[in-house]
């Protein structure tokens, strides 16, 4: 990428950045507010919107700080970014499908959910659409981000047995049965892979439309 789009990228993903860390920080004061003070740090990382908006701000925050320091460096692959792109969109999407309307928010609680469920996501796709090297994403990356959702769906299931509380009405095993809950899991996985197959041809379209036809770098 030139210089000038260089810069106008790493402007972007301080926005980003900026736009994360404190709606994650403004759930967490809500969460602890509500009466969760004792277990509100495990609490909060059992929802995948939260680990989803992590993701976007470590991304986007290592953008933003430059340097070559190896935590830093992991956070720029074109892989973990691509990622971040399918997780905070099946958050939005799952969000605004079938979560949205289970619940009123008001107040900082809405500035907060609107935030992590809508203007994150907006903004990291805009910043990993427009301003981010493409042409590094493989189809088998689809497959390997799979771990994500993988994870999320034990520790929800495994925290659940043991508390009786699940993140997400889809995935409350006491209310739907473990039948119910795990058609739920799968049918969520199947998203986030048909998602991620189209990110990663999205990630091949975009290379190819940024050279010319000599070859080089429009």
């Amino acid at each position: 990428m030139s210089p000038r789009v260089t810069a106008i990228s790493n402007l972007f993903a301080v926005v980003v950045a900026a736009v994360a860390w404190p709606a994650l920080v403004l759930q967490y004061w809500l969460m602890m507010w509500s009466g969760f003070e004792g277990l509100a740090l495990l609490r909060f990382f059992s929802f995948f919107t939260i680990l989803s908006n992590v993701l976007v701000g470590l991304v986007a925050a290592s953008a933003a700080m430059g340097g070559s320091w190896g935590p830093l460096a992991f956070w720029r692959r074109p892989r973990v970014r691509g990622l971040a792109a399918v997780s905070i969109t099946v958050t939005c999407l799952v969000y605004a499908t079938v979560l949205q309307s289970t619940w009123a928010p008001l107040g900082p609680q809405l500035v907060a959910d609107r935030a992590l469920h809508y203007v994150v996501p907006v903004l990291y796709l805009v910043w990993w659409i427009a301003l981010l090297p493409h042409g590094a994403l493989a189809w088998r990356d689809a497959l390997r981000w799979l771990w994500f959702p993988l994870f999320f769906a034990l520790w929800t299931f495994a925290r659940g047995a043991i508390v009786r509380e699940y993140p997400y009405p889809f995935l409350d095993v006491g209310r739907l049965g473990y039948g119910t809950a795990l058609v739920n899991t799968l049918l969520v996985g199947g998203v986030f892979l048909v998602l991620g197959t189209a990110f990663v041809a999205l990630d091949r379209i975009l290379c190819g439309s940024r050279f010319s036809g000599d070859g080089r770098l429009r």
